[in-house]
C-alpha cells in the first residue's frame, strides 16, 4: 500500500540531505520515556497511516506551504496574537535545519499543522509539552484566542530588540495572511515563521510528536480538531 507521508518522506528526504545543515550530534531529548505510560488519546493520528486513496476518499488535502528555518531546534508553537503566556517552546529539541510546513485540509478548513524532519512512518507517538517554566495548566496545550497558530524558532522571539516591534510585526503578518502564511520579520535573514488558521477557530490545542524506531522525532503535529478519527468527512458522510 503506498502511503501518502511514505510518498512525501520520499521527495523530504531529498530536500533534508541539502537544506539541512552539518551538526555534530542530533539535538538532546527529555529523559522521559516513550515506552512507559498509554499512548496518546488521539485518533486522528491515524491520518499518517492512510493510502494516498483514502485520504482523497475521506477528503483530506495535503499542502506544502513552505519550510521553516530552526536554528536552534527550540519550537514555539503559539497563537502569535498572545504574548501573556511568554510563548513557551516545546521541550523537545529537534536538530537544527531547515525543515517542511505540511497543512491537512478538510471540511475548507485547516485540520492540523504539521513539521516534518525526517521520511518514514512513525512507530511510537508522544505527547507534546512546553517547557517546565510554563504555567502547569498549559502544560499540554496552546491557547488560540484570535483564529490563528503559528510555528517558529525560539530564536525568533529575541532577534528584534524591541519586544512590542516583534509583536507589531506579528499582528500585522497574522490580520493579513490568506489561510496562510511563510514569511520573514527581517529582509536577508532567513529566519521564519509558519502561521495558518486553526480549524473551527478559537481553543486549546495540542501536538503531539511522531518518533521512529529510536525515539527520533519524524514529525510535529498539531492537531485542530477538524479531522474525526482520521476522517475529513461530514459525519453524514462516513457512512
Amino acid at each position: 500500500m503506498s502511503y501518502w507521508l511514505e510518498r512525501f518522506g520520499s521527495a523530504l528526504g531529498r530536500v533534508l540531505r541539502i537544506s539541512r545543515p552539518t551538526a555534530p550530534a542530533a539535538a538532546a531529548s527529555p529523559k522521559k520515556s516513550i515506552e512507559s505510560g498509554p499512548p496518546p488519546e488521539n485518533s486522528n493520528l491515524g491520518v499518517f497511516t492512510l493510502s494516498c486513496a483514502e485520504m482523497a476518499e475521506r477528503k483530506i488535502i495535503v499542502t506544502t506551504i513552505g519550510e521553516l528555518e530552526l536554528p536552534t531546534g527550540e519550537i514555539v508553537a503559539c497563537d502569535p496574537l498572545i504574548t501573556g503566556l511568554g510563548r513557551p517552546a516545546f521541550s523537545r529539541k529537534v536538530r537544527p535545519g531547515r525543515y517542511p510546513v505540511v497543512l491537512l485540509e478538510a471540511r475548507g478548513r485547516v485540520a492540523a499543522a504539521v513539521l516534518c524532519f525526517g521520511p518514514g512512518l512513525p512507530v511510537r507517538w508522544e505527547l507534546a509539552t512546553f517547557a517546565r517554566d510554563r504555567p502547569s495548566a498549559y502544560e499540554f496545550e496552546f491557547i488560540v484566542d484570535d483564529a490563528v497558530a503559528s510555528f517558529m524558532d525560539k530564536s525568533v522571539l529575541t532577534m528584534m530588540s524591541d519586544p512590542e516591534e516583534l509583536d507589531d510585526y506579528l499582528a500585522d503578518v497574522a490580520c493579513f495572511r490568506d489561510r496562510f502564511v511563510v514569511d520573514s520579520p527581517i529582509d536577508g535573514n532567513p529566519l521564519n515563521i509558519a502561521m495558518c488558521d486553526t480549524g473551527w477557530g478559537d481553543g486549546a490545542y495540542r501536538s503531539f510528536w511522531g518518533l521512529d524506531g529510536a525515539g527520533e522525532p519524524l514529525l510535529l503535529m498539531t492537531d485542530f480538531e477538524v479531522l474525526e478519527n482520521a476522517d475529513g468527512r461530514e459525519s453524514n458522510q462516513g457512512n
